[in-house]
């Protein structure tokens, strides 16, 4: 038997980087700026002072353009091979994934409180000591307009230790409250995510056929449909802020609603980012062919993400 030669695809191995360590860095400053801003405005210790968490975030995306603009000029230079293609789908997958549990934890915070912790404050279930001992007169509903602490009458006449000082809004943004039902802004945002993923599909759609004019329209239009929504978002919490009463200091339901819809909102504005760039790209370097677009891809598969966690949120924060 003959010997047969055996040729392996190549593989190419990226050199050493520090951009994961920055990554890193940047993560952690912009969330510790975070949690230290909402920790002052709930106590009221100070002003509340978002620097830190904007030096991070500065940090991160700058990392991010820099080692993006490294694997674009390498795939560009035909150093991928197809096994390292697949590793950047699986990774995508992971990332995915891990932003899916992300939403989870909050989504099943919302649940515990909206089942169990709410009610058992109340009086209800196993807490029904609760009630009498630590917040009497306090009685459950959801949305919750009534704190515990203003059940007992103030800060000054809880039992147990000071929280901070919360005041519930006056007005939810439950649909049963709007005045009019063109005047509910969630509503229309939806209507925007939905057509969205709609748009972004017909792009892919116009990338696989090879018409590249179809794709940057319909690619434009995603891009445009994102700043609209991040835009709305913003009269939206003006809305609340300002007419409502609701603000991260209005108890659990300010927290819950304003961690939930604001953590979405910097994903749609991490996504909108993200298809902006792949439009810059197709438009001004002709970036893409029909077998060889991870980089929209990737950021579609995003993008349909962000539209389903919508969909929960609309039902379960708004509707339900």
């Amino acid at each position: 038997m003959s010997d047969q030669a055996t040729t392996h695809e190549k593989y190419y191995v990226p050199e050493k980087s520090s951009m994961a360590v920055l990554a890193t860095i940047g993560l952690i400053t912009s969330t510790f700026g975070a949690a230290t801003a909402m920790n002052q405005s709930t106590f009221g210790d100070g002003e509340a002072s978002f620097t830190t968490m904007y030096v991070g975030l500065c940090i991160f995306a700058a990392v991010l353009f820099s080692w993006f603009r490294t694997t674009i000029k390498e795939n560009l230079a035909g150093m991928n091979s197809a096994q390292l293609k697949k590793s950047y789908v699986i990774g995508m997958f992971w990332f995915i994934f891990s932003e899916v549990m992300f939403f989870a934890a909050f989504f099943g915070a919302l649940f515990y409180v909206r089942t169990l912790a709410g009610p058992w404050l109340a009086g209800e279930g196993e807490g029904g000591a609760w009630n009498h001992l630590l917040w009497e007169g306090f009685q459950y509903s959801w949305p919750m307009m009534q704190t515990p602490q203003e059940a007992v009458g103030g800060v000054s006449n809880q039992v147990m230790a000071n929280m901070g000082t919360f005041t519930s809004a006056h007005k939810s943004m439950a649909f049963a409250e709007v005045e009019a039902w063109y005047q509910w802004l969630p509503m229309w945002n939806t209507i925007i995510l939905l057509t969205s993923s709609g748009t972004v599909h017909i792009a892919h759609e116009g990338l696989l056929s090879g018409n590249r004019g179809r794709f940057n329209l319909w690619l434009g239009i995603t891009v445009a449909l994102g700043a609209i929504f991040l835009a709305l978002q913003v009269l939206e919490y003006y809305e609340a802020y300002a007419h409502f009463g609701l603000t991260l200091n209005s108890g659990i339901y300010g927290s819950t609603f304003f961690m939930l819809t604001g953590f979405h909102g910097f994903h749609v504005a991490m996504g909108t980012v993200m298809l902006a760039i792949q439009l810059i790209r197709s438009l001004k370097a002709g970036h893409f062919t029909t077998d060889d677009h991870f980089g929209f891809e990737a950021s579609s598969w995003y993008w349909h993400f962000v539209d389903v966690v919508w969909v929960g949120l609309f039902l379960f924060v708004y509707i339900l």
